[in-house]
C-alpha cells in the first residue's frame, strides 16, 4: 500500500482495530498457554503493545493494574537496554518494584518486534505468578516487614539474546520458587504471547509498510489525547477531595491507613495530589508510584468516552503528586506485596473525587476489595501452591443497582472454580453463595458480597495467607444511600474453635479446619425510602434482602 493512502481515515481505523485485535489475541494465548490456576482460571495476566519509545499502543481487555504498571516497567527496561542495543529474538524481564515493577509476583516480559531488520514496536505481558519464593507459599505474606521476605527480586535483565536463553538466569529463577515447573510454564506463556504479537505486527507492516505504520501509531496516540482532553472539558472544573481508609497494614492491626486524594480538574487536565495520605507503613500495603499511575489511568478512562482507543494519548492529560516516604511512594526496603488493596482504594478515592465534578453520573463506593488467599504445602509427595480471588459488590448507580460479587475498578480477575482448586490442592470448597443484605440500601442498591467456604483435607497441614479489606471501613453511600455491608472472615478449627481473621493473617491450617470468607457489599445511592415497591419485592423474592430490610429497617447492612 502506498504511503499516501495510509492517511485515509478508514484505513487508520482498520489499523487501530487490528492493533486492538493483536492485543486481545496475545491475551488469549497468555491465558490458554499458562499453567497456574491463578492465570488459567483467575485470569490474572495482561498483554499490551508499545511503541518503540515505550508509549502504550494497544491494550487487551485485562487487568487495569497490570496495564498501567507495564508503562514504567517497559520504561525501566528501555533505560537499562536502549532500543539501539536490542536485537531480534531478545527477551527482557523484571519484577522488582524498586526497579520499575509493581510487586514481586508480577513478572513483566518484553520483546522487541522487528520488521525488515528495524524495530517496529514492543510486545509486553505481565503475569501474576502463583509463587515467587519468599517466606510464605504464594509469596503474599501479609505480615512481611521488608521486601526481602516477599520473594525473588529481578531488576531489568535480558533473559534471551537473539533467541538463545541465559541458562544461568533460568537456573537461578527455578531454584528460588516453590513450583518451578508451573512458574516456567507461565513465563513461557508470556513469551508465546509476545511471539504471536511479533508475527501479527510483521504481517501488518508487510501490508502497510513499516514507516507508514509507525506514522499511524503516532496519529492514533494524538487522536486519543485530543478526545480525552475534550471529554475532560465537559467536567465541572475545580478541586475535589475524597478520603477512605484501609483496615490495617497486616502488622499494626488496629491502625487504620488514610488515603486522601485531591483531584484538580483544570480545563483539559486532571491532577491527583495524594499528599494527605498516610506515611509509609511497616506492613506490605505500601504501593510504589506505578500503582498510583495505574489507578489514575483507570480512573480517567472510566469517566471519559469508552469509545476512545486505549493508548498513551489517554494518559497524557494526567498529573500525579506522590509525597516521598509515604504509602504511595515508599522507600526501599519497604514491603509492597499487598499493594493491590491499596491501588483499589486509591482508585476508589480518585473516582469519588471526580464524581463531585459530574454528580449526575456519580455512583456509590464499590466494595474496593479483592480478597487474595494463598494455600501451600506438600501433599502426596508433591509441592503445591494455589489460591483464590474473591470479589465484593459494586456501588449503586443513578439508574441501576450495583452488580453482585463482581471485580471492580483496577482489578478484573475471576474467582477460581471449585473444581480447579480441588484438582490442584487437598482443599474442598463447601459453599459459594451471595450474602443477603450486604448491598447498601438506597433508591438504587449496592451489589452484594459473597460467602465462600473451604475445608482442608491434608493431614500434614498447609500454610495459609489471607488478605482482605472492608472488615472495619465500609463502602460509603451517596445522596442518602446506606453504606455497604462489612466483610468478615473466620477459621473454624476441627475442634470447633472459631478464630476471627482481622482482615489479614498468615497461619497454618490442619485437616478438618474450615475457612469461611464473606466479602463486602457495594454502597447504595439515594434514600432507601424512595426505592420502588416493585424493586423491593424483587429483592426479597430473589433472596437479596431479608424481611427486616423489606419492612423498613434501612440501616447499614
Amino acid at each position: 500500500m502506498s504511503a499516501d493512502t495510509i492517511d485515509d481515515p478508514i484505513t487508520i481505523e482498520v489499523i487501530r482495530h487490528r492493533l486492538d485485535t493483536i492485543a486481545e489475541e496475545m491475551e488469549t494465548v497468555l491465558l490458554r498457554a499458562s499453567c497456574s490456576p491463578i492465570v488459567k482460571e483467575g485470569l490474572d495476566a495482561s498483554a499490551s503493545l508499545f511503541t518503540t519509545d515505550g508509549q502504550t499502543l494497544a491494550q487487551a481487555c485485562a487487568i487495569p493494574i497490570h496495564l498501567g504498571t507495564l508503562i514504567p516497567a517497559v520504561r525501566a527496561i528501555l533505560e537499562a537496554y536502549p532500543l539501539d542495543q536490542m536485537i531480534e529474538g531478545d527477551i527482557y524481564m523484571l519484577n522488582d518494584p524498586y526497579h520499575g515493577g509493581t510487586h514481586l509476583p508480577d513478572f513483566a516480559i518484553l520483546m522487541p518486534v522487528f520488521a525488515d531488520g528495524r524495530p517496529l514496536a514492543l510486545a509486553a505481558t505481565m503475569t501474576h505468578h502463583q509463587d515467587v519464593g519468599g517466606k510464605t507459599a504464594g509469596s503474599v505474606p501479609t505480615d512481611s516487614t521488608e521486601i526481602w521476605q516477599e520473594g525473588l527480586r529481578v531488576p531489568p535483565v535480558r533473559w534471551a539474546r537473539q533467541g538463545v536463553f541465559d541458562d544461568t538466569l533460568t537456573a537461578l529463577l527455578k531454584l528460588n520458587v516453590r513450583i518451578p515447573e508451573i512458574f516456567m510454564g507461565d513465563l513461557h506463556a508470556q513469551i508465546a504471547a509476545c511471539q504471536l504479537a511479533a508475527k501479527r505486527l510483521r504481517e501488518t507492516a508487510g501490508r502497510y509498510g513499516k514507516d507508514s505504520l509507525q506514522r499511524v501509531f503516532a496519529t492514533l496516540l494524538d487522536r486519543s489525547e485530543t478526545m480525552t482532553r475534550a471529554a475532560i472539558r465537559t467536567l465541572n472544573p475545580g478541586r475535589y477531595c475524597f478520603v477512605d481508609f484501609l483496615d490495617n497494614d497486616g502488622v499494626d492491626m488496629d491502625r487504620r491507613i488514610r488515603i486522601e486524594v485531591e483531584a484538580t480538574v483544570d480545563d483539559d487536565t486532571i491532577g491527583f495530589d495524594l499528599t494527605g495520605t498516610s506515611g509509609q507503613v511497616r506492613g506490605p500495603l505500601n504501593c510504589v508510584p506505578s500503582g498510583s499511575l495505574a489507578a489514575a489511568c483507570y480512573a480517567v478512562r472510566a469517566i471519559t468516552d469508552p469509545a476512545i482507543p486505549n493508548n498513551a494519548g489517554c494518559f497524557r492529560p494526567i498529573a500525579l503528586k506522590l509525597p516521598p516516604d509515604s504509602l504511595v511512594n515508599p522507600s526501599p526496603p519497604a514491603p509492597v506485596n499487598a499493594r493491590t488493596a491499596t491501588i483499589k482504594r486509591i482508585t476508589g478515592c480518585m473516582l469519588g473525587a471526580l464524581a463531585q465534578a459530574m454528580p449526575d453520573r456519580a455512583i456509590g463506593s464499590n466494595a474496593g476489595s479483592l480478597v487474595v488467599m494463598a494455600f501451600g504445602g506438600i501433599h502426596d509427595g508433591r509441592t503445591f501452591v494455589t489460591g483464590d480471588l474473591l470479589a465484593g459488590g459494586s456501588g449503586a448507580g443513578p439508574d441501576g443497582d450495583g452488580v453482585d460479587a463482581i471485580e471492580t475498578d483496577a482489578t478484573n480477575c475471576m474467582s477460581v472454580p471449585a473444581e480447579a482448586m480441588e484438582l490442584e490442592a487437598p482443599i474442598r470448597v463447601r459453599r459459594c453463595a451471595l450474602r443477603p443484605d450486604t448491598g447498601g440500601n438506597g433508591k438504587t442498591r449496592g451489589g452484594l458480597g459473597l460467602v465462600k467456604e473451604f475445608e482442608v483435607l491434608a493431614a500434614d497441614g498447609i500454610s495459609f495467607s489471607h488478605r482482605g479489606e472492608r472488615h472495619f471501613e465500609p463502602a460509603k453511600g451517596i445522596d442518602g444511600g446506606r453504606d455497604g455491608g462489612l466483610a468478615y472472615s473466620e477459621i473454624v478449627r476441627a475442634d470447633g474453635t472459631v478464630e476471627v481473621i482481622p482482615s489479614k493473617i498468615v497461619t497454618r491450617l490442619a485437616a478438618g479446619d474450615r475457612v469461611i470468607v464473606g466479602t463486602p457489599g457495594g454502597a447504595g445511592r439515594g434514600e432507601p425510602g424512595s426505592r420502588s415497591p416493585a424493586n423491593l419485592a424483587s429483592d426479597l423474592a430473589n433472596g437479596k434482602i431479608t424481611s427486616s430490610i423489606a419492612n423498613g429497617n434501612d440501616g447499614t447492612a
